[in-house]
């Protein structure tokens, strides 16, 4: 039996449309030998823009997590994943959608970093600096602090 899937809800006072479908999602969460991570900002002409999260994007059908996710990382940053970790799973109810965000944690990959759709990018540590952060971030922040026995401090500055 699998594990039910949490549901955030961001701005729950916005009405949803009764239509919509749950969009999947791959999530890069890429990880430097000295644990620091990797967030990119939403670029401008999307839902958040200017807001950091983990990069990553929608599985077209037939595509795996893993397939999406390094089909999504060469096209929005430029590098190739050697492998990835299936990590943990998040649903985030979005006022314009809602979303099943499958994490995979990143070790490995060649290349170097290409922001090809004008995004800006950092490496983090907890608590992070950048701001402000997508909703869909926050579990992985809170998974790492947890992980990292950050206990009793914000994962955010």
């Amino acid at each position: 039996m699998t594990k039910p899937v949490s549901v955030r809800v961001v701005d729950p006072q916005i009405t949803r449309s009764a239509d919509r479908q749950l969009v999947h999602v791959a999530v890069g969460v890429l990880i430097r030998s000295d644990d620091s991570f990797l967030l990119t900002s939403r670029p401008e002409g999307k839902a958040y823009a200017g807001y950091w999260e983990f990069p990553g994007g929608k599985l077209e059908v037939g595509e795996t997590v893993a397939q999406a996710l390094k089909r999504e990382l060469q096209e929005e940053i430029g590098i190739t994943i050697e492998d990835c970790d299936a990590w943990k799973t998040e649903q985030i109810d979005y006022p314009h959608a809602l979303v099943q965000l499958n994490f995979c944690k990143v070790r490995r990959w060649s290349g170097e970093l290409q922001m090809r759709e004008s995004q800006l990018y950092a490496w983090q540590q907890l608590p992070v600096t950048v701001k402000p952060v997508l909703p869909g971030t926050l579990p992985v922040l809170e998974w790492f602090a947890d992980e990292r026995s950050f206990v009793g401090r914000a994962v955010l500055e």
